[in-house]
């Protein structure tokens, strides 16, 4: 194939996601061509003929034209919003017990099953097994997101609370069995992005989400200009590794005491403050409560100047954020990479 003809297929793909981004994010998901046309700066022929095809492939239905004004009505398009299913299932460790959640959504992100169930361990079978069983009962499901709570890069697992699934490389084994698109991402990651979207900011945001459960060691998620950060080897985040001074099996008994806590939380969140300088950090896990963030606040006072010191809001629980959070990535895996639409990933 020449340069000039994969250009041209690549130009298209582009087009492409960009005319149904737009469908979807019309009143009720349906527009004119022209309305479309002028959302995307393309052409009105570019976007009829990229309806068309959607149509003939069944991803968008004709619906009722627009109300004549004195002339030939215009035909209306909206986006079928079954024609593909996306699942995301997440793992998390709380009480000593393992549970696996998971919730299929339809194209725009609204759940249409979701269940949890508990595990006696949490195994690359058991994700498998799992993945499965959604696969036969969805058979439009085109991507699936999972949640792991430690280090992934590249769909490899590094740290990670569940040990059996240390170096696992589940993304490409899942990938390669099923061929369809695996999102393989960090929890906390997931998390801070359901949580930044569901605030609806109006401009580019900083903020910071942050995890500290009972028997585990604390996590974090963070956003900067709008885009989640996740570092050189996606080890961003990983605020167990602070400075504390103690070996991380000390670190781990210090935070379940209600003595030692709170100074090391504190040093927790300065650490954050003075390195990306959040609007918001939100807090959740058992070792937090509402009635403690007028204690943290003051206390990181004493040493951040006040006009830089965030908003600290409490989390009662991250499943929202997390699920919703791992439903926009996943879906933002379906479309094309080269996209001309700017993605906060």
């Amino acid at each position: 194939m020449t340069q000039m003809a994969n250009n041209s297929i690549r130009v298209k793909q582009i087009n492409t996601e960009l005319v149904k981004t737009t469908l979807k994010s019309l009143p009720e998901g349906a527009g004119t061509i022209s309305a479309i046309a002028k959302v995307t700066g393309l052409s009105v022929a570019t976007c009829g003929n990229i309806l068309n095809e959607l149509v003939a492939t069944g991803e968008v239905e004709e619906a009722e034209p627009e109300k004549p004004n004195g002339g030939r009505p215009a035909r209306r398009f909206v986006y079928n919003t079954n024609f593909s299913y996306i699942a995301c299932l997440y793992v998390k460790m709380e009480g000593g017990r393992n549970w696996l959640t998971y919730a299929v959504a339809d194209s725009m992100g609204e759940v249409v099953e979701e269940s949890t169930a508990e595990h006696a361990s949490v195994t690359y079978e058991v994700i498998d097994e799992a993945v499965a069983g959604l696969i036969d009962r969805y058979a439009r499901i085109k991507a699936v997101g999972i949640g792991i709570p430690g280090v992934v890069r590249r769909g490899v697992i590094g740290v990670c609370d569940f040990r059996e699934l240390v170096h696992v490389p589940l993304g490409p084994r899942l990938s390669d069995k099923y061929g369809l698109e695996f999102a393989i991402e960090n929890d906390m990651n997931a998390a801070v992005y359901g949580f930044y979207r569901n605030q609806q900011y109006e401009d580019h945001k900083t903020i910071a989400f942050v995890t500290c459960l009972k028997d585990n060691l604390p996590g974090a998620g963070i956003m900067v200009d709008g885009h989640i950060l996740k570092g050189n080897t996606n080890f961003a985040g990983e605020v167990a590794f602070l400075p504390y001074d103690l070996p991380q099996e000390e670190l781990l008994v210090q935070l379940n005491s209600s003595r030692h806590f709170m100074p090391l939380a504190v040093k927790m969140l300065r650490s954050l403050i003075a390195i990306i300088n959040p609007e918001t950090i939100a807090l959740t896990g058992e070792l937090f409560g509402p009635e403690q963030l007028g204690a943290l606040h003051s206390a990181c006072l004493k040493a951040i100047p006040a006009e830089h010191m965030p908003k600290l809001v409490w989390r009662a629980d991250m499943h929202e954020d997390y699920r919703n959070g791992l439903i926009s990535i996943t879906l933002e895996r379906l479309s094309y990479g080269l996209q001309l639409i700017e993605k906060r990933m």
